[in-house]
């Protein structure tokens, strides 16, 4: 593979000059040839999924189905029929001496995204970055190999259709690859990660090219005292069993020790659906009394799948059916918990009460806070934004779900009329 990068510097240019009907055109006939395509594509991830057990977590990442091809084909459009993110004016003035400032926003010109095992990546990426007038280089995980192969090649299948270089795609495969790409100060201008801690902790640490991370999700819903029950179980079994490999699955479930007592119908739904949960001591040791007779008439069906928590069992992303449970006294309790274990991601409070909501929404840190509503919606589709590359966890130049406007940067534009500096 050629990973002098310069000719993606080329073909970023060419992406810059098309009009916004022309990238649109690109995204429409591209979402045309994944549904006409669709038996290749998917013979392609079956030799993917035949390397991987699936009981890995990956696997429902890594698997592509006609429904997910066909949703992939809906978001192309979608993407395509989006409001163009280029030259919107952000800002405009005059300066007392004549001089006319105007802010515009404007491509990056060459982003790397670097990612795991999910293949809808590559359309996501190329998708935004394309809409955004940037050329992009992809780097999947081994894992989607077959995939990601077979996802660019009917990409550059469309891009010669359009007289435009295959360079505005570029798909990466080896680990000396993604060094290169690390290291590419000056062709590449932004580098994005997807995927574990360790992914994200590799490219921060080892990256030339300036770089924002989407971090992984340590999420929790805290059932305040003033909690509504039915709104509660509705919210946690959706936020945990949704997608459990999905970033903005639930993995930590705070309850206010007053509500020990609704635990069973909290946790009932979510046994059902062979979600093993981890009770911290406290309420390890409170089964006895605050659902006693719950626990007497059912250990023999859900003594396997209620198990006792360790502090490892916090702070954890489990990308599975698993999830920890934490007694608190107090909202107080519940946010140092999130202060300490919370990535940053998405987290939620289920209340009642409007004080507790507010505070909860004021003081998260977090890019996404909700109040009375799952985590699961932390997504670019359902914030309307269209499909996203990421969800950032940090706080400069973008934060929370990376679509179209996240993916653009800005220039200042100055006229003037032969004015001099003093």
């Amino acid at each position: 593979m050629n990973t002098d990068f310069s000719q993606v510097r080329v073909a970023s240019k060419r992406i810059a000059q098309l009009t916004d009907e022309e990238r649109g055109a690109i995204l429409c006939e591209l979402a045309d040839m994944t549904e006409a395509r669709m038996a290749d594509l998917l013979q392609a991830n079956a030799q993917d999924l035949q390397r991987m057990d699936p009981a890995n977590p990956n696997y429902d990442r890594l698997q592509l189905t006609e429904a997910r091809l066909h949703d992939i084909a809906a978001d192309l459009r979608k993407v395509a029929s989006l409001p163009s993110p280029l030259g919107r004016e952000l800002k405009h003035s005059i300066l007392p001496n004549g001089l006319e400032l105007t802010r515009v926003s404007v491509p990056f010109g060459v982003i790397g995204i670097i990612f795991e095992a999910r293949p809808n990546v590559c359309f996501d990426c190329f998708a935004l970055c394309l809409k955004a007038g940037s050329a992009c280089v992809l780097k999947g995980g081994s894992d989607a190999k077959d995939s990601c192969t077979a996802i660019i090649s009917l990409i550059h299948e469309v891009l010669r259709h359009h007289d435009l270089p295959a360079e505005s795609a570029l798909l990466l495969t080896s680990h000396e690859d993604t060094d290169r790409l690390l290291a590419a100060r000056g062709q590449v201008d932004l580098i994005i990660p997807r995927g574990s801690n360790r992914l994200i902790n590799y490219v921060r640490d080892n990256a030339r090219v300036p770089v924002i991370e989407t971090g992984a999700g340590v999420v929790h819903c805290y059932v305040d005292r003033a909690a509504d029950l039915q709104k509660a179980i509705a919210i946690v079994v959706n936020a945990k069993t949704r997608r459990v490999s999905v970033c903005n699955a639930l993995d930590c479930l705070i309850i206010h020790r007053d509500r020990l007592a609704d635990l069973p119908a909290l946790f009932e739904p979510l046994l059902a659906k062979g979600v093993t949960i981890e009770l911290d001591k406290r309420a390890f040791a409170m089964r006895d009394k605050s659902f006693s007779h719950w626990w007497e008439n059912n250990f023999s069906r859900v003594g396997k799948q209620i198990v006792p928590a360790m502090e490892a069992s916090f702070g954890v992303e489990f990308l599975s059916l698993r999830m920890a449970v934490k007694v608190v006294d107090s909202l107080d309790d519940a946010l140092a918990h999130i202060a300490l274990y919370g990535s940053g991601h998405s987290e939620s409070i289920v209340t009642e009460d409007p004080e507790a909501a507010q505070r909860f929404l004021n003081e998260v840190d977090a890019a996404c806070v909700y109040h009375n509503a799952p985590t699961s919606f932390t997504d670019g589709g359902q914030f309307g934004l269209g499909a996203e590359i990421g969800i950032s966890t940090q706080k400069l130049h973008a934060r929370g779900p990376m679509a179209l406007e996240e993916i653009t940067t800005y220039k200042w534009l100055i006229r003037g009329n032969g004015q001099t500096r003093k």
